[in-house]
């Protein structure tokens, strides 16, 4: 009795350490990459192409064959001795091995291994493209989180200083200071903000069930992301010139990268292509031999007839294409085809690559300025709200005034939260361009 009340309070604590787990970015990137049916997907990819090498690198290696037939024949045959026409039951039994070997292909093996070992690195160079992809998605719903939970706290301070307007207001309208109207007004302004807060409730429960569904995670409820107060991180991307940051893109980037491999492998596609144009020789060995049994005479025993039937047999077979109907000729040209099609790739992937390096760049300069512009705004708000609020404590403005004042301070205050937000997105991004990682937002 005791045991099983020690499991289930055990079992209890577990459960509620989990429910109340706080995720960081780190964990909520890990988890993704770990469990993300694509990346799985993805990496039985690097496994058939893996295989693929195995093809051809056993294309090198000789065949080896066996075979052996055991047949029975009931009626008229040929006497094996006099070659007459008989009536008999006799058995024949067929045996051998054969080998053959790839001499000359025109280097279509070496080619096609060269190829194999391209594709393995594409396929390496895809599965991580992705999990950059996925990191930026989990690293935008994280913040998108962060975002609509400042928001809240935002409102609900402001509606906190509504409450404490109504108090004010209604001692000023019971003294006689103030119209009761005043505070009509006020008490509509707190409705609105509780109106506010329900969305803003509304939008951190959907930003976390964006985020647990790119988890894939079924818990909407319990989920929720580390309460940290994210800071501006100190940066010295924004010292970097746009070009050296492109020239560490260059490096760091995956679809760029993707394309390069891309391009090499439709080179390997033109020789392989080619290597059919070339004559072909093959090698090729054989041993057979086999035992004969008949009802009307004697034969002589398995070991002497296996002995005295075997046979050698040596090949060399030179192909010469001269003509298939063009469909050689035409797969070369389907193959220089795509790789200038790949050219073009290659070339459009490093000017769109150049292009986002660029936008980062600015957006980020933009981002800045955004919010360095959201601060000094929200000071000076806030400066003109509390010199409204002390006239309209004693009488000396209206409620519509005062509550433009208000107004004007509360957007100044959830603008400052946007800029700061879309400025950390952003500076991640430009330093992921440049190489760092996104999975702190510090």
């Amino acid at each position: 009795m005791k045991k099983s009340i020690i499991i289930v309070v055990l079992l209890c604590g577990v459960l509620a350490q989990a429910q109340n787990k706080k995720w960081t970015l780190l964990e909520c990137v890990n988890y993704a990459l770990e469990n993300n049916i694509s990346v799985k997907q993805s990496e039985l990819d690097i496994e058939t192409a893996k295989l693929n090498k195995k093809d051809a690198f056993g294309n090198f290696l000789p065949t080896l064959n066996a075979s052996s037939t055991l047949s029975w024949s009931i009626g008229l045959n040929q006497d094996p001795v006099t070659f007459d026409a008989i009536n008999s039951t006799t058995r024949n039994l067929n045996g051998g091995i054969s080998s053959s070997v790839d001499i000359y292909g025109g280097l279509s093996n070496v080619n096609q291994l060269r190829r194999s070992n391209l594709q393995i690195l594409s396929s390496q160079y895809q599965l991580d493209n992705m999990k950059d992809n996925i990191s930026l998605n989990v690293a935008n719903a994280f913040v998108q989180i962060l975002f609509n939970k400042e928001q809240l706290k935002v409102t609900l301070a402001q509606q906190e200083v509504t409450k404490q307007d109504i108090s004010r207001t209604k001692e000023l309208v019971d003294a006689g200071s103030l119209p009761r109207g005043d505070l009509f007004e006020i008490q509509a302004t707190l409705a609105s903000q509780e109106q506010l807060v329900v969305n803003a409730e509304n939008a951190i429960l959907l930003s976390k069930i964006s985020l647990a569904q790119l988890l894939l995670l079924k818990d909407y409820e319990n989920f929720d992301i580390s309460d940290f107060d994210y800071d501006v991180p100190p940066t010295n991307i924004l010292n970097e010139t746009v070009q050296s940051i492109f020239e560490k893109a260059k490096e760091a980037r995956y679809d760029l990268k993707i394309a390069k491999n891309n391009n090499e492998i439709a080179e390997y596609d033109v020789k392989i292509a080619k290597a059919r144009l070339q004559p072909s020789l093959t090698g090729s060995y054989s041993f057979s031999s086999n035992y004969f049994t008949s009802q009307l005479f004697d034969t002589p025993n398995f070991e002497t007839q296996i002995s005295d039937n075997k046979s050698h047999n040596f090949f060399l077979s030179l192909n010469i294409p001269i003509f298939n109907g063009f469909s050689v000729s035409n797969n070369v040209k389907r193959a220089k085809v795509n790789l200038e099609k790949s050219r073009f790739q290659l070339e459009q992937t490093e000017l769109d690559l150049e292009t986002n390096v660029y936008q980062a760049f600015n957006d980020t300069k933009g981002a800045l300025k955004a919010y360095e512009a959201a601060q000094k705004t929200l000071i000076a708000r806030e400066e003109a709200f509390n010199y409204s609020q002390e006239r309209y404590t004693v009488g000396l403005l209206n409620s519509f005034d005062f509550n433009q004042s208000k107004n004007s301070f509360e957007a100044a205050q959830s603008e400052v939260i946007r800029t700061k937000y879309d400025y950390i997105f952003k500076l991640k991004v430009l330093e992921f361009y440049f190489g760092l990682p996104i999975t702190d937002l510090n």
